[in-house]
Order: C-alpha cells, then structure tokens, then sequence
C-alpha cells in the first residue's frame, strides 16, 4: 500500500480550515498575562516566544501531519524541514527537537517507520540540532512531526505583524505544493514533478535567521498550510495595514499552472477561499486556476519577507542564493486586506 493511501490528507493541506481554528480557539485563555511571553495565542504567529532575559529569547513550536508523499524518508525530511521553519520565520535559531510520532504499528512496516524518523533526523542534522526525544503513539494514520525550540536575541525577533505601508514584500519559495501533491495522491504527477516538490519541501528557510539581522526586514511569516492569501492576511491584520499581490509576479513550481488548470486544487484550497474572500480583492479577468493557486495550502513553504523598499532588490539578490526562485511579489499598503492585481 502506498503511504498517502494510509491517509485521507497529506502535509500542510491537514490543517484545520482558518474558520474552524478561530471558532475552536475563541474561548481559549489569553496568554499574554505573562509579560514575559512576548508572543503568544493572542496572535496568529509562527511560534511562541519567551524572554529569558535582556539578551535572550526562547523560541517554541510544533508542526505534524500525515504523509504527502509515498517515500518514507521523503516524507520525514519534509515534515521535519516544515516543523523547524516555524523557528526560522521567527528569527530563530533552532537548538533542538522532539519527534511527534503516531503510526498504525498493525499494517506498516517497521522499517517504514525507522525511514521516516531516519529522514526527521538527515533534516535535523542538516539544521544542526539534535531530536533530544519525543513521544509515540498507536494511531489510524501516520503522522510524523517535531517540536522545535529555537533561540533569538530581542531585537532580532520577527513577527508577522511588523509590516509598514510602503514595505516590499518577497516571498523565497514557489506556490503549488498543494498542487503538486494532490497530483500525486491521484496518480497524475510525473517523476520530476515529484522531485521538484520534494526539493523545495526540504531546502530549509535558513535564510530567515539572517534576515532577522537585517534592520530593513519589518516582518516574516512561513507561508504554509492558508496559502499566500492566508498568511498574508495574518501579517496584514497584525500590521494593521493591506497588501497588494501581482499574481503574474508569484513564483510558481514548474507545472503549478498547468495542474491547476486541469483541475487539481485541494479542498484546503477551498475552505482557505472561504476564511479570506470577503477581504480580498481580485482583479475582474483571475481564472478559477490562479484563484486556487492563491489559496492554495503549501507544505514547508516559503518565508514572506516584508522589507523597505530601498533595500528590497539588494536582500533579494541574497535570498536567490539560496532559493532561486524567490520573486517580489507585491508591497504593503496603507488600509486592510488583500488586493490582487
């Protein structure tokens, strides 16, 4: 059996719909009683921060979801690299990790399940940290993730809300994820197409610790599971300012556009349509395939990088070294929402 037939979703595309989470979180406690947890639930932000003290701050998160490849090792690469950019979007340096791990132990393989903790743990290696643990659990359908701590000095944290009207936005990885992967649960992607995905799904946003020294950079945020309309809406609500987006400026993955046309957007797509549409605004001729590829739900996407404008092509020449499709897409503006050009 094929891992993505052991589960009804994969990657990023699990996550609960932007409504249902505000509707289950709306009576949850507010955190920021604590003066020293600098971010919290009272935000839609990447990962919590604590402040330890003048000179340092502790970065936590948790990321998991169920496969969206049929390669073990691929898929515990991917979701490790996803879980550890949380840190990244933040400003973080990650310092260690503790494996999630849910596994239906009767109908896998064990040596499947050592492939995916063995990829978790190429991809932590890579980051330099160790998996100093983690729990496990007999479940329905694989699940795999991690929980990340991170550190950052104060000044040098970013959140999603530090947005300026007039600011630059870049995003450093290609949309399509979402397409891509529905692709390969229906049978449709090619070999390349899957190769192309795996390589952007597990090519780290490091470049995000070294934005994070840069005094030009206002605000970051990972672009995952909501799309690029999603996140993007989380850093216009918290910077209290809009964005404006070129579609035709989105870097894509290779054959986004065409698999969008031909019908493989996710139901993920759909519901992150229906948290977001009444504040966006989408120019009169956008197709049904460039709506689904603006909603659509990526896995271990890319950093959305809002930065003055002076300063946008020079840290753009530098984010291409590492991720060479990064692109400007658009600017932050004064107002509320999204508009689509």
């Amino acid at each position: 059996m094929r891992l993505t037939e052991l589960a009804h979703g994969g990657g990023c595309g699990c996550k609960l719909g932007p409504a249902v989470l505000s509707e289950l979180l709306a009576d949850q406690p507010i955190t920021q009683a604590f003066p020293q947890l600098l971010v919290g639930n009272a935000e839609s932000d990447d990962a919590a921060v604590w402040q330890i003290d003048e000179r340092t701050c502790v970065v936590a998160t948790t990321d998991f979801f169920m496969p969206m490849v049929d390669d073990a090792r691929d898929f515990g690469r991917i979701a490790a690299t996803n879980a550890i950019s949380d840190i990244y979007a933040m400003g973080g340096r990650p310092i260690m990790a503790l494996a999630i791990l849910g596994m239906p132990i009767n109908v896998m393989d064990p040596a499947t399940i050592r492939e995916i903790l063995g990829g978790g743990a190429d991809i932590c290696a890579e980051a330099g940290i160790p998996i100093a643990g983690g729990h496990s659990i007999d479940a329905p359908e694989p699940i795999y993730g991690l929980a990340v701590i991170g550190l950052c000095a104060p000044e040098d944290l970013r959140r999603n809300g530090g947005a300026r009207p007039g600011d630059a936005l870049i995003l450093t990885k290609p949309l399509g994820v979402g397409i891509y992967s529905n692709a390969i649960k229906k049978g449709t992607a090619r070999a390349e197409d899957v190769a192309e995905m795996i390589e952007s799904c597990t090519t780290l946003n490091r470049i995000g610790q070294d934005l994070s020294h840069l005094p030009e950079v206002h605000a970051l945020t990972d672009v995952t599971g909501f799309g690029v309309l999603g996140h993007g809406m989380e850093m216009a609500r918290g910077a209290g300012c809009g964005l404006r987006i070129t579609r035709s400026a989105l870097p894509l993955l290779d054959r986004a556009a065409e698999l969008a046309e031909s019908g493989h957007g996710t139901g993920a797509s759909g519901r992150n349509w229906d948290a977001v549409g009444k504040a966006v605004r989408l120019p009169g001729d956008i197709t049904e395939a460039e709506r689904t590829i603006l909603t659509d739900p990526q896995t271990s996407g890319g950093l959305l990088v809002a930065i003055t404008p002076d300063a946008a092509d020079r840290v753009l020449a530098q984010i291409r070294a590492r991720h060479p499709k990064a692109a400007m897409i658009g600017s932050v503006v004064e107002g509320a929402g999204i508009e689509v050009v």
